[in-house]
């Protein structure tokens, strides 16, 4: 096995590196971040990552103190991964890194995980057009669902059901990023059967107009 690499630098920063600069290491800390994950879930949250170095990321999170893995009670009964405390920290370095990185030009076709996108809803939130706005949704994405509120000028997003929402919008992670960031028509999406939405929909709209698309900051010409 080759031995991890060290910078051998006393800086906080170097040390962080230490224990996440390896490449998919903080993507898998992105994974996490709204709950455990079976690896099955991670491999397809990562699909282009291979099953050895997924497998290899996890035993140096787990040894690092920043994932552990545990069983769940029955009836489940799988093995899953989560974040410990020490890890869970990371989220406000790994908000500010993607909110540095969406200002960099969009090079990649893939689609986004669904934690990928909640992330990406998380960075782009604009609190300005939210002011006076109140709200609580739920996000029904495929097999996973979120409830989302907005209110004094903040958002917070988590996975599980909504308690009393304004209105529950079921759809894909394509769609939602496409009605979120690509222009793309919540009527439309209705009337084409991509959404179904439940509830105040005008609501739904106001709330889907809060995350505007970063200009691009970088260019890649010379």
């Amino acid at each position: 096995m080759v031995s991890k690499r060290r910078y051998d630098d006393p800086c906080g920063l170097a040390r962080a590196l230490d224990l996440v600069g390896e490449r998919w290491a903080l993507l898998v800390v992105r994974e996490l971040l709204h709950g455990p994950k079976r690896f099955t879930d991670l491999r397809q949250g990562l699909p282009t990552a291979s099953q050895n170095v997924l497998a290899q990321r996890l035993r140096e999170l787990v040894d690092a103190g920043i994932a552990r893995r545990r069983k769940l009670a029955a009836p489940a009964a799988s093995w899953v991964y989560e974040l410990t405390e020490h890890g869970a920290q990371l989220e406000q370095a790994i908000l500010a890194l993607a909110r540095w990185g969406s200002r960099t030009p969009l090079s990649s076709t893939a689609e986004l995980s669904v934690d990928a996108l909640v992330l990406a809803l998380k960075t782009t939130f604009d609190a300005k057009a939210a002011c006076g706005l109140r709200g609580r949704f739920e996000l029904r994405l495929g097999t996973e669902v979120f409830h989302a509120e907005v209110g004094g000028g903040g958002f917070r997003i988590a996975r599980g059901a909504a308690t009393a929402p304004d209105a529950v919008l079921e759809t894909t992670v394509t769609t939602l990023r496409s009605l979120v960031f690509g222009g793309a028509e919540l009527t439309g999406a209705i009337a084409d059967r991509t959404a179904r939405v439940s509830g105040d929909e005008a609501a739904l709209g106001r709330l889907l107009m809060l995350f505007p698309r970063p200009a691009d900051t970088l260019s890649t010409s010379d």
